[in-house]
C-alpha cells in the first residue's frame, strides 16, 4: 500500500519532527571553590557538599551562601546569579525550545576564608554580662487598642 498525501506534506512533517528532535536546552551550573579547599558549603539552607563543589540550578536569583571550616571563620554572604542576555523573559522560549544546540551557563565563585580568631576570655565574659543585663530589663509596654493591634 502506498502512503497517500502530497510530497510537500511529508516534507513539512519531517521538518517539524526534526525541529522538535533537535531542539536545544539550557544547562545552568555553578561551582563554589574556597581557599583553603575543604570547606562545607550550605546554599539556601541546603548542604551541598565540600569545596570544590558544583550544583546545577533552574532559576536565577540570589543565593544565601555559607562556608564553614574548622579553624576558619564562618563566611556568610548573598551571591546574586543574574541571567545572561540570551536567557531573559523575551528570549527564554527560543533558547529553551527552538535553538538546536545546548547552551551552557557555568558560573564559578571563589571565596577566601580568614583564620578564626579567639577573643580574650575577659572580652567574652564582658559580652555575656552585657547580654544578661539586657535580658533582665523589662520590655517597653505596647499600646493597647487598635494601634497596639497594628504594631504601633
Amino acid at each position: 500500500m502506498v502512503a497517500s498525501g502530497s510530497p510537500a506534506r511529508w516534507v513539512v512533517l519531517v521538518c517539524g519532527f526534526s525541529t522538535c528532535a533537535l531542539s536545544g536546552c539550557v544547562e545552568r551550573r555553578y561551582t563554589i571553590r574556597s581557599e583553603p579547599p575543604g570547606a562545607l558549603v550550605i546554599v539556601n539552607s541546603e548542604e551541598i557538599g565540600v569545596t570544590p563543589v558544583s550544583r546545577s540550578f533552574t532559576y536565577y536569583g540570589d543565593r544565601d551562601v555559607t562556608l564553614m571550616k574548622d579553624g576558619f571563620a564562618t563566611k556568610r554572604l548573598v551571591e546574586p546569579i543574574r541571567a545572561p542576555w540570551w536567557d531573559n523573559l523575551l528570549t527564554e522560549f527560543f533558547t529553551e525550545n527552538v535553538v538546536p544546540v545546548t547552551l551552557r551557563d557555568e558560573r564559578e565563585f571563589k571565596y577566601v576564608l580568614e583564620p578564626a580568631t579567639i577573643p580574650p576570655q575577659e572580652e567574652l565574659r564582658q559580652r555575656g554580662e552585657n547580654l544578661r543585663s539586657q535580658g533582665q530589663v523589662a520590655p517597653v509596654p505596647r499600646r493597647g487598642g487598635i494601634l497596639g493591634f497594628l504594631g504601633f
